[in-house]
């Protein structure tokens, strides 16, 4: 604490997909004074914003800067897009990360997440998840100890590397777990033939009507789902583009 004061915590839940977790501190109440949370739905380009974090080990260290930008996306730790992210040019760097990020009122618009630099340092461009998308992720996690979001079930090869095999749209399915819901819907992945040939899997590149080009759009397209929902995947089959095959499938949770 800022007195020097230390109390246990514990874990009440994490969201990795959003890079989130919420502590509970066995403290006394009066010794807590809860900041105030804003609203990230009326941000505007060139507002103040401050940063509050312990950067390199300097505690209670302030930054102030503007927000640079708004609806951008970063990648998760567990490779899941985080879209609406905040970009500010307050300095955030190593050890900030969980801070909050300021309006010039106190109030909290946003966590400081990540940053975008060569070096590792500051370059002025820094990423903090917005505050409305904060309280949903936390109020969540508060109450069920987790947040469960809807998946395919499958493996797939991330863009940067399928573009080597040639494909230059959508998601390239890898593996496809036996008796899972993608394979009760015919979904193939990637395999060796009976001659030792590798014959590439199905390739999606739409689920329901919306256009699938990567896997940050096929997650971008799954968030607005549910676990157990039935969706319609497109895809391309035998890496021919004028076979393509649609089917429906059930959506499992991710935990």
């Amino acid at each position: 604490m800022a007195d020097g004061k230390t109390y246990p915590a514990r874990l009440v839940g994490y969201d990795a997909d959003k890079d989130v977790a919420v502590l509970k501190i066995d403290a006394p109440s009066e010794t807590l004074h809860p900041v105030v949370l804003g609203s990230s739905a009326g941000l505007r380009v060139g507002q103040r914003a401050y940063a509050i974090g312990n950067p390199f080990g300097l505690n209670e260290t302030m930054t102030q800067g503007i927000i640079s930008g708004l609806g951008r996306e970063i990648r998760s730790p567990t490779g899941r897009p985080i879209n609406n992210v905040l970009q500010t040019d307050s300095a955030i760097n190593p050890g900030n990360s969980g801070g909050p990020l300021l309006d010039s009122q106190g109030r909290v618009i946003g966590m400081t997440t990540a940053i975008y630099s060569p070096s590792g340092a500051s370059a002025g461009v820094g990423f903090a998840i917005p505050i409305d998308t904060l309280k949903t992720v936390v109020n969540t996690l508060i109450k069920y100890g987790k947040v469960t979001r809807p998946m395919i079930g499958i493996s797939y090869l991330e863009s940067s590397q399928a573009q080597i095999l040639g494909i230059h749209e959508g998601v390239l399915v890898l593996d496809v777990p036996a008796g899972s819901e993608a394979a009760k819907a015919g979904l193939r992945g990637t395999h060796r033939s009976a001659f030792g040939q590798m014959e590439l899997g199905d390739i999606i590149v739409g689920l329901d009507g919306v256009p699938v080009r990567n896997e940050a759009d096929l997650f971008k397209v799954l968030e607005e789902k549910r676990p157990g929902q039935i969706v319609t995947l497109e895809v391309i089959r035998g890496n021919d583009p004028t076979n393509r095959v649609k089917l429906q499938i059930k959506l499992s949770s991710s935990q």
